[in-house]
């Protein structure tokens, strides 16, 4: 039986770890760091996420300076929003909380936020960062999986890696961060002629297709690592992208949803802040095995 990938207890020790950071940097730096999650509209799910995350920054001791814009609110309006957080010299990083009101345009948006500040690592030149193998806020998910995989010793230097999902949110960021690790990578999607016979060739399978229960035990060699980023709400309660119960007897690890991926999404966040805060402080992070 496959190695659960337990994410909420990785996420956890790293949450020691900034806490840690902070306590230690805090008289160097003279405040506390600073995550702004801006919201507009009022998105369940969205309002779901932003507590969660509000409440993983009051336990490490980021202070909260987001800012919740209503769903009436203007394309100039939030633009505005986004400008004076860039300015606000007790802010080190910023997320526009997707999605947004219908409307609302994000990509000039997220390009407006200071690239120094994009906590969530989708700024067009942080992306350019991570291609180029500079230094730069990194994707959330994709970061938190390269540190589940750290975590539980998976080798990818030489190994097969396959993608299953293109998107610039994860499966793209995903590909470039297990290149730089030395893994062989294939990024399939939903036009992939035989998705089942190339997934098969890996040794590390990550799925981020955003279909539920997509992929299924004829999809995995035996022994792969495979990592499930999908999450979904169906009538019968959460599940990923993959079919765990078929999968999880053939995999030598493999994530569960949930639990797996999606704490270390929120922990990866508070990384990229805790690591903004230091480097405009001009002190050193100490976290360099947590930013790929």
């Amino acid at each position: 039986m496959a190695t659960r990938m337990d994410g909420r207890q990785l996420a956890g020790e790293i949450e020691l770890r900034l806490q840690a950071t902070i306590a230690e940097r805090l008289a160097a730096v003279g405040r506390p760091p600073g995550l702004a999650v801006l919201r507009v509209g009022d998105d369940p799910a969205s309002g779901v996420y932003v507590a969660n995350k509000e409440k993983a920054c009051a336990r490490v001791g980021i202070t909260s300076l987001g800012a919740h814009l209503d769903a009436g609110s203007s394309a100039a309006e939030v633009l505005a929003a986004v400008q004076q957080l860039n300015a606000d010299t007790a802010c080190d990083g910023i997320l526009l909380q997707l999605p947004l009101p219908a409307g609302l345009d994000e990509g000039p948006l997220l390009l407006a936020i200071d690239p120094e500040k994009d906590a969530d690592g989708l700024h067009t030149l942080n992306l350019g960062r991570l291609l180029k193998g500079e230094p730069g806020p990194r994707s959330c998910t994709p970061a938190g999986v390269m540190a589940l995989l750290a975590r539980h010793g998976v080798a990818l230097s030489g190994q097969r890696a396959v993608v299953v999902g293109r998107s610039i949110l994860v499966g793209q960021p995903m590909a470039l961060m297990l290149q730089a690790a030395d893994a062989t990578v294939s990024v399939a999607h939903s036009r992939t002629t035989d998705l089942a016979a190339l997934s098969r060739q890996a040794d590390v399978l990550v799925v981020a297709a955003g279909r539920p229960r997509m992929i299924g035990a004829d999809h995995v060699k035996p022994g792969a690592v495979v990592i499930d980023v999908g999450i979904h709400r169906t009538e019968t309660g959460l599940c990923g992208d993959v079919r765990f119960e078929e999968v999880e007897p053939l995999a030598s690890a493999i994530s569960p949803v949930p639990g797996g991926v999606g704490p270390m999404t929120v922990t990866m966040l508070l990384v990229n802040t805790v690591v903004a805060w230091c480097r405009r402080a001009g002190v050193e992070h100490g976290l360099g095995d947590l930013v790929p």
